[in-house]
């Protein structure tokens, strides 16, 4: 399967028969967006800069808890909180669970709050972990590399993280990159992989919103 990351916390999964998922579309954010074609979307909270569905042309829009199958794709959405805060201060948002071609993919949309034993058994031990990790509005780098610890996904791509035009107030990614040695982080160079990649032992890979779209 092929994971395209668009910036922001949006990604577009790709099974191998072709059936796509675009995850998280964002809005006025001052990053572009190209016109994206998919047969599901998936919006995690009812934010700007994550719920921009008419960006994308697809039949159907999932945004509540439950558990789905579409096109042989096993998904099961959850809540958790937007803050460290019980949700008082930013409400709560979905985390997103795909089962595609094999692989266990986890979206973690804008996660707020710190690891507990509830959250961290609902989100098993994913293939992939999709992870914020700017900060402000959600988990920091400290906080991420923390889950990623204690979830030792196979992989792990992060998100929400500041990129160039972007005016939303959250860290660059070097804060958590630099919590990594330098052997475990892949930067792919453009906006595209594989998985599970080849010819890498690297457990961090880092697209590149900006290339290959």
């Amino acid at each position: 399967m092929k994971i395209e990351y668009y910036g922001h916390s949006c990604f577009r999964l790709i099974a191998d028969d072709g059936f796509s998922i675009v995850c998280d579309p964002f809005g006025a954010i001052g990053l572009p967006l190209p016109r994206l074609s998919a047969d599901l979307i998936t919006i995690s909270h009812a934010h700007y800069d994550h719920n921009n569905a008419s960006a994308v042309d697809a039949p159907e829009v999932l945004d509540r808890a439950g558990e789905y199958e579409r096109g042989g794709v096993s998904i099961r959405a959850f809540p958790a909180f937007h803050d460290d805060a019980m949700g008082r201060k930013r409400g709560s948002v979905l985390i997103f669970e795909f089962l595609i071609d094999g692989l266990k993919i986890c979206h973690l949309g804008d996660l707020g709050e710190a690891p507990s034993r509830r959250l961290l058994a609902q989100i098993g031990k994913p293939d992939v972990l999709l992870i914020p990790v700017g900060g402000n509005y959600t988990i920091d780098a400290g906080t991420a590399h923390t889950y990623i610890c204690l979830i030792d996904p196979a992989f792990t791509i992060p998100m929400h993280y500041a990129l160039p035009g972007s005016t939303v107030d959250i860290d660059p990614p070097e804060a958590f990159l630099s919590r990594f040695p330098r052997e475990e982080i892949r930067f792919a160079h453009c906006n595209h992989c594989e998985f599970p990649p080849q010819g890498t032992t690297a457990n961090i890979i880092v697209l590149d919103a900006g290339k290959g779209i």
